[in-house]
């Protein structure tokens, strides 16, 4: 009887042995797959101003017909494009009437900004120039001119403005990547 128990038993360990093979032979198909990190970078939103906390110009002893020319560059020197524009902080004018005038224009690209009176853009009002890309660059003339036609009662008058540039990012996106 022991021997028909060993025939028996033998062919049965021979079976659970050969089962124990195959499931941890890995007879499971797999795949994957990754991806490297996700970054986001803030951009940035600056300028440069080439007569930063200077005046435009600075003239003493202007007589009837003269003309004042000042210059300045602004760069969009961040890495987003952005809306710029140009504020006339404050001013004053004492000369007679529009006898003091004012033009600014956009050298870089022709576009007149501004002509009229010394003065005569409204204090606080902010003057959208465009869209600058990042890198780009715009000079700006500022010229004055008293009038040839200038009366006596405007010797020893004066006067001044303050003026700010801006930068704003342009809308938000939606990026689908």
């Amino acid at each position: 009887m022991i021997t028909a128990r060993r025939k028996l038993i033998a062919p049965l360990a021979v079976l659970v042995a050969a089962g124990a093979v195959t499931v941890a032979s890995g007879a499971t198909f797999t795949s994957q797959s990754a991806n490297t990190a996700s970054v986001v970078t803030a951009g940035t939103l600056t300028q440069s101003n080439s007569k930063n906390g200077q005046a435009i110009f600075d003239v003493a002893n202007i007589k009837p017909g003269d003309t004042v020319n000042g210059t300045l560059t602004v760069t969009n020197t961040g890495s987003l494009p952005a809306s710029f524009s140009l504020t006339e902080v404050s001013s004053t004018n004492g000369f007679a009437g529009s006898n003091l005038s004012l033009t600014i224009t956009n050298t870089t690209t022709g576009a007149q900004v501004y002509t009229g009176t010394f003065g005569g853009l409204e204090d606080g009002l902010k003057n959208e120039l465009g869209v600058v890309q990042p890198g780009v660059a715009n000079t700006y003339r500022f010229q004055v001119r008293l009038s040839p036609d200038a009366p006596n009662a405007d010797q020893g008058k004066s006067a001044s403005a303050a003026y700010q540039w801006d930068s704003v990012q342009l809308e938000a996106t939606t990026y689908d990547r």
